[in-house]
């Protein structure tokens, strides 16, 4: 074992041995799943807001814009970036949720407007999307310990979720909020540094990365369409971001949810400057693996420790939301309890796993799925219409479908863009279309049939 391989263990080891040491034990479900303090305190502005950017900036996400920076230049790094505009409509809308609904969380809405069918259906979404979380966060990690099924791969991926879950027992939301301003000020300290080193090695500084890459819809801005399209979906199937935005005041909630939108598009974009990098010098590859490569050993391990922090943030945050999902969203429990939450982190831990095992396309995580869930945008922007509780089903059902369709490859007829992620944009539109359409649809006919 070489000595950088050697120096990567110590940074994972040592940094989840210190997040152990430190984080907060919870004594109560409050504390647990609302990650109160001691005093009953919910999360003030800068825990929040730190806690939602860093959740969102996880090693899938800065990997894929470096390596779309990497394909398109500054197109794809701000196609990558226009996802967040995600945290934009969900704070309005959960915002409004609060203070015009009277409504607590996400779940209670649903069950309330739509019944039990629906509360189930919008269950089983978010709990793939959590179970996806694991594994495409991991293993990035595993990627700079060893080529994919190495046996340095797979004791990375495992050691890594083993710690990370160790701490996230601790205290549970509280212990990831906690976490989260540490590596949210850690990753902004990492990435002045990435940026300091490769920058001035470029001829026109930050003016070359400014201007490389071509603005056309085959070169990156299919993909930020898409990401627009589906910042109006995408948010509400993550309890990641949602789970947030019922832990403090609405007014801190939606300030909170404003500023991660902003500050994090800004740390995508210029992560984006990493594969920009890789571009302008000709590498291939993995960018932030390539280029860490190429900036000898200090700053392979910077970004070794950037993607280590980022994928715990995640990791944590992942484990704390499926632990409220199964023991208070669906009501399975009886006495909700920190043991039983603590259980729920366990399996998710194990089963989220066993996909890496297979070696899927970590970016299908976010493009795929967030196809998927496209029939959310009427169900939350319509939240406050009368509508049958047809209208739900219908809507998620078409954007599963469209999900599905992508999957198996798109029909040229329904394809109108050309090049790199012509089909996401193509189905994105249509099925959007239609998922509204079947969202109103059913309200014009009852009201048709009451006429009658």
């Amino acid at each position: 074992m070489d000595n950088t391989i050697v120096w990567q263990w110590g940074l994972v080891i040592l940094s989840s041995l210190i997040l152990i040491l430190f984080s907060p034990i919870a004594k109560n479900a409050q504390q647990f799943f609302k990650a109160e303090n001691k005093s009953g305190q919910a999360p003030n502005f800068v825990l929040l807001t730190s806690s939602l950017v860093i959740s969102w900036i996880f090693a899938k996400s800065i990997t894929n814009a470096a390596n779309l920076g990497l394909s398109f230049g500054l197109v794809g790094g701000l196609a990558y970036a226009g996802y967040y505009l995600s945290f934009c409509v969900a704070g309005i809308i959960i915002y409004r949720l609060r203070t015009q609904g009277g409504f607590k969380s996400i779940h209670q809405f649903l069950h309330q407007k739509y019944g039990r069918s629906a509360l189930w259906l919008f269950s089983i979404l978010i709990a793939i999307r959590l179970f996806n979380e694991i594994w495409s966060n991991t293993m990035v990690i595993g990627s700079y310990f060893g080529a994919a099924g190495s046996s340095a791969y797979y004791a990375s991926i495992l050691v890594f979720t083993g710690l990370t879950l160790v701490y996230s027992l601790k205290g549970g939301m509280r212990s990831s909020l906690f976490t989260d301003l540490i590596q949210m000020a850690l990753f902004g300290v990492l990435l002045a540094i990435i940026l300091g080193q490769i920058i001035p090695q470029t001829d026109g500084g930050i003016n070359t990365y400014l201007q490389e890459g071509t603005w056309s819809m085959t070169m990156g801005l299919n993909l930020l369409f898409v990401a627009i399209i589906q910042s109006f979906s995408y948010p509400f199937h993550d309890p990641v971001m949602t789970d947030r935005g019922f832990i403090a005041a609405p007014k801190t909630t939606l300030k909170s949810f404003l500023w991660a939108g902003l500050i994090g598009a800004i740390c995508i974009l210029l992560f984006s400057f990493v594969g920009i990098y890789a571009r302008i010098n000709g590498l291939e590859g993995e960018a932030p693996v390539v280029v860490s490569k190429t900036l000898g050993v200090v700053m392979m391990l910077i970004m070794n420790f950037i993607m280590i922090t980022s994928a715990a943030s995640t990791l944590d945050s992942t484990f704390s939301s499926f632990s409220k999902l199964v023991t208070i969203d669906l009501g399975w429990v009886n006495e909700i309890t920190v043991q039983k939450g603590r259980l729920t982190m366990a399996v998710l831990a194990i089963v989220g796993t066993i996909p890496v095992f297979f070696n899927p396309e970590i970016l299908s995580a976010t493009t795929v799925s967030g196809t998927m869930v496209i029939g959310l945008a009427p169900v939350f922007l319509l939240w406050n219409w009368t509508v049958p509780k047809l209208s739900f089903h219908l809507s998620v059902a078409i954007g599963i479908l469209t999900g599905i369709i992508l999957i198996i490859g798109c029909p040229n007829a329904l394809l109108f863009f050309d090049g790199k992620y012509g089909d996401y944009l193509s189905l994105n539109i249509l099925g959007s279309i239609a998922c509204f359409l079947a969202f109103i649809i059913p309200k014009g006919v009852q009201t048709l049939l009451a006429k009658t």
